[in-house]
């Protein structure tokens, strides 16, 4: 969201856009409120139908169950109940605290008057860039999945009250939006205007939180809202001539699209997806900025990722969406090239992705700064969101462990511990002298605070997922499962781990009859080996980075045990990354670990530490529990040495004498935890000491 002319997203403001046209139309009065008689025109009209194979409860994040290009089908949220461990102090905090004080931030900061206006019921002028209206339709979407997983009557109460003020100002096209009123609405859907405006972006949101929010309660105001959108003024009017022409400033529509066709089966939805992935040749950008926006050329010309980082993963989220139910091999071969070069190029350790502040953008390939890091949460987010469907395509496990490295550290790094405060950027090192404050209550481009919302309301539908064949077990999490095989075939899997604190989980697989299923158990890309047995006896085959396929006739209670070698790893980076040069970083399981010096003795500054290592450097970090710290982390331990004397001066001459060092006992934290505490300087990586 966000201009290409070396203007962050942040500081991209509703002026972006000039309003010069004065002409309004018809049913706006010069305020540009409507008449009561002229709202929701089409309420009138019957509603689409919508599947019920499955129905609305039984629907999972996306709605797999007649895609026929997917592997995989994926299971609700509400079929999973994550018990006490690592997950649901987040999600406790993030049901309690989070969603309800954003939406108050949402009122404070107008973006709810933004509506009221339209109706007579605020006098407050618009409020907000062009794509705030999105702001409101995040936070619903994560409404949307925290009902999905439990009763809260407070919060569905509120989100009423939302959803009404939202569906009051749709007009009797279809059409809904609080920026392109009055004055401005003869720019509506000019593709200029849709280049930078957000209409489709924002529209696109609306239908995601819309969808969240039937699954949960099967209540569709506003879904009903969006599929006149898009039945009645979108269809009827734009896309291959002689329709008008369409391009996604901002991919998100096809994504949204494709899950909305899931759940109506009017293929014209699915039409349009593939249409604006196309691109329009009617439609004329200068080539910087179809690559910012990551769209406006047929997306399988695509031979890198590059451009707005978030834009690039909602287009390819759309993408895989779209090959899911059509099979179109030059999609397919798209994607798993840029999926290569995102994995071999342009990934950080942490799962960020996104290096330039400039455009919040892709760098080139190896382009990975640490300190100018930019890493927007919403890009980690994109980054999961398009392997989670990756994964649903194939079932290969090495999507799930780019899933995995970004939730747990890119994307959780994005919220602080008592879930009020939010990084926008997620940097690889940080010096607070600079004055930048990493996290914040508030932004005015706030995309990103609902964004982590709403991927943490729906984390229990990234647990699982079935085949024709069996069942998945992608991620590890004290938690229950309630489901069943695609035969119908009732099954309940328990999970008790201290994961990603202890590398033992038990799994316990009771079938409500004896069956013939096979169970793919995840064996994690990150550990140098693991072992499994069902029922006391080793299985063997655990290869790490693959998922072990156990086929047997399970019964109610039978039992496996997984435990992965949790030594803490040093990881070297390719010798292109410029910034890691003489650097290594530390992981231990999932988690990547990082120093903040108000951690370290005193008097030790980051800048002068190093780590010292051996020919077994795992063996050289100490794990320690701390149930007292960060909410519960454990920490590790190495005896590093600290530069003594160093010299201070910009350049001197190189004399080829030893340093002198002292022994300095370090201390890592988990790098989500950072910036949870006083202001302090950080790093992941370290520089590796050599005598």
């Amino acid at each position: 969201m966000g201009n290409s002319q070396g203007i962050s997203r942040r500081k991209f403001m509703a002026s972006a856009i000039s309003a010069t046209a004065v002409s309004a139309l018809a049913g706006h009065n010069s305020f540009g409120i409507f008449r009561e008689s002229q709202l929701n025109g089409a309420k009138t009209s019957s509603a689409a139908p919508l599947t019920d194979s499955p129905g609305w409860r039984d629907q999972g994040i996306e709605n797999l169950a007649k895609s026929p290009y997917a592997k995989l089908r994926q299971i609700p949220v509400r079929a999973v109940t994550i018990k006490s461990g690592f997950w649901e102090r987040r999600r406790d905090i993030n049901v309690t605290k989070s969603i309800p004080t954003m939406h108050d931030l949402l009122e404070a900061n107008g973006r709810m008057d933004n509506f009221r206006r339209l109706t007579g019921n605020s006098d407050k002028p618009q409020k907000g860039p062009v794509f705030s209206d999105s702001d409101v339709y995040k936070w619903t979407e994560a409404v949307g999945f925290a009902l999905q997983s439990g009763d809260l009557p407070e919060l569905h109460h509120t989100c009423e009250k939302v959803m009404d003020d939202v569906v009051a100002v749709q007009e009797p096209s279809g059409y809904l939006n609080t920026y392109y009123v009055s004055e401005r609405a003869s720019q509506r859907m000019l593709p200029d205007v849709q280049s930078t405006g957000h209409e489709l972006y924002n529209l696109g949101h609306m239908l995601q939180g819309a969808i969240a929010y039937y699954r949960a309660t099967g209540e569709r105001k506003l879904l009903d809202a969006g599929i006149r959108f898009v039945d009645d003024f979108l269809l009827p009017n734009y896309g291959p001539a002689p329709k008008k022409p369409i391009v996604s400033g901002h991919p998100e529509i096809e994504m949204a699209l494709i899950e909305l066709y899931r759940i109506t089966g009017d293929k014209r939805q699915l039409e349009l997806a593939g249409y604006i992935l196309q691109g329009d040749e009617r439609t004329h950008f200068p080539e910087r900025r179809t690559i910012y926006m990551f769209s406006g050329t047929p997306f399988t010309s695509r031979t890198k990722l590059e451009g707005h980082a978030v834009r690039a993963m909602y287009a390819c989220c759309g993408a895989t969406d779209y090959y899911m139910e059509t099979g179109d091999a030059a999609y397919w071969k798209t994607l798993n090239v840029l999926w290569n070069d995102l994995g071999s190029t342009k990934m950080y350790i942490s799962g960020g992705v996104g290096s330039r502040s400039d455009g919040e953008a892709f760098g080139d390939a190896y382009e990975l700064p640490n300190f100018r890091a930019y890493g927007e949460s919403c890009a980690a987010i994109g980054n999961m969101m398009w392997n989670w469907r990756m994964l649903s395509a194939t079932g290969d496990a090495k999507f799930t462990d780019v899933i995995e490295r970004a939730l747990y550290n890119g994307i959780n790094s994005g919220m602080s511990l008592d879930g009020t405060l939010y990084c926008y950027r997620n940097p690889l090192a940080f010096d607070p002298s600079t004055g930048d404050k990493i996290r914040n209550p508030w932004y005015d481009v706030t995309c990103c605070p609902p964004n982590l919302e709403r991927t943490f309301a729906s984390l229990p539908g990234y647990l699982y997922s079935t085949s024709s064949d069996g069942i998945y077990v992608h991620l590890y999490d004290n938690s229950e499962l309630d489901w069943h095989l695609e035969d119908g075939t009732p099954l309940q899997i328990t999970q008790t781990t201290s994961y990603p604190w202890e590398g033992e989980v038990h799994i316990s697989v009771s079938p409500a009859r004896a069956s013939d299923f096979t169970l793919y158990l995840r064996i994690p890309g990150w550990t140098e080996s693991a072992q499994v047995a069902v029922n006391g006896k080793s299985i063997s085959g655990a290869s790490p980075g693959q998922y072990l396929a156990i086929r047997r006739r399970w019964q109610s209670g039978d039992a496996i045990r997984l435990q992965m070698d949790m030594r803490p790893q040093v990881l070297q980076a390719n010798p292109h990354i410029a910034d890691d040069t003489g650097r290594v970083a530390v992981q231990r399981g999932p988690l990547v670990y990082c120093m903040e010096e108000l951690d370290q003795p005193s008097g030790v500054q980051l800048v002068d530490v190093a780590l010292d290592l051996g020919q077994s450097p795992g063996k050289e970090f100490q794990s320690e529990d701390r149930r007292d710290l960060l909410g519960g982390i454990v920490v590790l331990r190495h005896e590093g040495v600290a530069i003594e004397g160093s010299n201070k001066a910009l350049y001197s001459r190189y004399t080829g004498k030893p340093v002198k060092t002292r022994s300095v006992r370090l201390t890592f934290i988990p790098y989500y935890a950072w910036a949870n505490r006083e202001a302090s300087t950080m790093q992941v990586w370290t520089p590796l000491f050599r005598a």
